[in-house]
């Protein structure tokens, strides 16, 4: 066997540029007009670009998708003592927000059938915290929640429901863009995501006046005034007009890496599924997912840290599913409604490698290194 240092490296998802070059061609017009400081034109059309690709009437774009959470919690006017139910089986970003307000949060559980938030379990919290002010729905691994059953619930009891769609750019529920079915919708352009800004994120939402006012927030909530007056908090969550370049670039090849991205998941599917106890993530008959992860669950003797270690053998990245986050050491001490499903996807978890840029070959590579544990 080759060292793993004269091997290849194959990423979990990495950023892809164009091949067409489109990102340089905006990037290039901010150096030649010097605006490469936050805001410029390439930010104002990122936005208008972003807003009509997803379906959305207003969108902001900002420097990341953790500030896109924080501010439609703000819109949502969630604060010190607001209790928020929010996903446990999700990265930290979409739950740190929750403790920037100064609220509380209570973690919900999955469900099997779509591994996102589990409705069942969210209507058994309504009844215990009917005083919750809103709800942040997450679509995992660019898996659609079924978010006609948490819409009604949501609705039923009058709070404002926040999609984090960080890893769902491209997903359809139901022919709708994940991000634009609750009221707000956040997401993300970190360099993993299926289309990248370096870092940024962007908060889409139909209410016009909440995104101007999420804007002014995120420009330090300057005063239109001659002088430099300040009358509400402010934040320096504005995206730059180099990055905002480099994300209407990206935007024009997003359908082409979805594409990839379903290509890779086919395969590894047909290849891999047949093993004893492989069971691969739901594909539910009213979604198109985006498939920005590969993840399939392990029932049987093999399992996820025998494929982990196998494939880091080989220079190829592989990782767990997220850790909820009624289980991290700073959330613990938080309610978590459900049954445990969650934990159980945890501990079953692989998320295989997604990289866009990835060769039939580096795909054959993982698929011969993953069945030789059988």
């Amino acid at each position: 066997m080759k060292s793993t240092k004269t091997r290849e490296k194959v990423f979990l998802a990495s950023p892809h540029m164009s091949d067409e070059g489109y990102e340089m061609e905006y990037i290039k017009e901010a150096f030649d007009t010097n605006w490469i400081a936050p805001l410029g034109e390439n930010v104002n059309q990122f936005e208008v670009e972003f807003a009509t690709k997803v379906g959305s009437t207003d969108a902001a774009a900002l420097s990341s998708g953790t500030a896109a959470i924080h501010l439609a919690l703000k819109a949502a006017e969630v604060g010190e003592g607001d209790i928020v139910f929010c996903p446990t089986l999700t990265f930290s970003a979409t739950a740190n927000p929750i403790i920037y307000q100064n609220a509380t949060p209570v973690f919900i559980d999955s469900d099997y059938e779509t591994w996102n938030m589990c409705p069942k379990a969210l209507e058994k919290a309504f009844e215990q915290y009917p005083e919750v002010k809103a709800v942040i729905v997450v679509h995992l691994y660019g898996l659609s929640a079924d978010m006609d059953k948490i819409m009604e619930l949501c609705n039923k009891h009058g709070v404002r429901v926040i999609e984090d769609a960080a890893e769902s750019l491209g997903t359809y529920y139901k022919g709708k863009h994940t991000g634009t079915i609750g009221h707000y919708g956040a997401f993300s352009f970190n360099g993993n995501k299926i289309i990248t800004t370096s870092g940024g994120g962007m908060l889409v939402s139909d209410n016009v006046e909440k995104v101007a006012k999420s804007r002014f927030w995120a420009t330090q909530s300057r005063d239109q005034a001659r002088h430099y007056q300040h009358s509400e908090l402010g934040y320096n969550y504005r995206m730059s007009n180099v990055s905002a370049g480099i994300g209407r670039g990206q935007l024009k090849v997003l359908d082409q890496r979805v594409d990839k991205k379903r290509e890779i998941f086919n395969f590894y599917k047909r290849e891999l599924e047949d093993l004893e106890g492989v069971y691969f993530m739901p594909d539910n008959n009213w979604g198109e997912p985006n498939y920005w992860l590969s993840s399939m669950i392990l029932t049987g003797k093999v399992r996820p840290q025998h494929i982990f270690e196998a494939l880091e053998e080989e220079n190829i990245e592989s990782r767990p599913v997220w850790k909820p986050m009624h289980l991290q050491p700073y959330f613990e001490k938080y309610d978590f409604v459900g049954e445990g499903i969650s934990e159980e996807l945890f501990a079953n978890g692989v998320c295989l490698p997604s990289d866009t840029k990835m060769t039939q070959d580096d795909l054959n590579r993982v698929v011969r290194i993953v069945k030789g544990l059988w």
